[in-house]
């Protein structure tokens, strides 16, 4: 396990460079959010995806969140963006939401633990964008935590045991987070929130009709 610093413009440059290389390899990366730090792997490498279980000693029936560079991320993991989602997406994309919406094709079983809908955000946090667009793909990217622990905003949180089973860190400093994102199911109406978090119910009620 390797780890780079993020605390300069050449510096992220490489650590962007270097988790490309690890990601594309099958490989398992911790990296900053706004949030709190995530652990990364190819959303569409089954093989990658199925560490990420492993490392975290995740239950098999709780699915992967991912994140994506853009709109278009959405687009090629749901099986359409839905117009009244718009103006929600434009309000907290980048951010700290995760939309769950129905699934395309495209996205592996091991990744929404055979359910047909799959958990997407957009992150504000120019390493994870920078290494989201260099990367070119999803990544799936849960809290760099062990199941159960809290999740971590510094590297100095993140379990040695789970540091000992990634191949590249990326350490930012702390993200000033610590709060993972707000987790909003958008496959029902009125939206529900399965996991409360940054983004608090009446905020995303300016937007969409929202329940608890």
């Amino acid at each position: 396990m390797k780890v780079l610093k993020a605390d300069t413009t050449e510096n992220i440059q490489q650590a962007v460079r270097r988790a490309v290389e690890v990601l594309t390899a099958g490989g398992l990366v911790v990296f900053p959010t706004e949030t709190v730090y995530g652990l990364a792997a190819d959303a569409l490498a089954e093989p990658a995806v199925r560490r990420v279980w492993e490392v975290k000693g995740r239950p098999t029936d709780k699915p992967l969140p991912v994140q994506v560079a853009s709109v278009d991320g959405l687009r090629l993991l749901w099986r359409e963006v839905p117009d009244h989602l718009l103006p929600l997406i434009r309000a907290f994309m980048p951010g700290a939401l995760t939309l769950v919406y129905w699934r395309s094709t495209l996205v592996p079983d091991v990744v929404t633990a055979g359910a047909d809908t799959v958990g997407v955000r957009i992150p504000d946090h120019p390493v994870a964008l920078e290494l989201l667009k260099a990367f070119g793909r999803p990544i799936v990217a849960p809290s760099a935590n062990l199941s159960g622990d809290p999740p971590p905003s510094r590297i100095e949180e993140v379990s040695e045991d789970l540091l000992a089973r990634v191949d590249l860190v990326i350490d930012a400093g702390d993200t000033g987070g610590g709060v993972p994102s707000t987790v909003l199911d958008v496959t029902v109406q009125p939206a529900r929130i399965l996991r409360a978090g940054a983004l608090s119910a009446e905020q995303l009620q300016k937007y969409v009709d929202v329940t608890g």
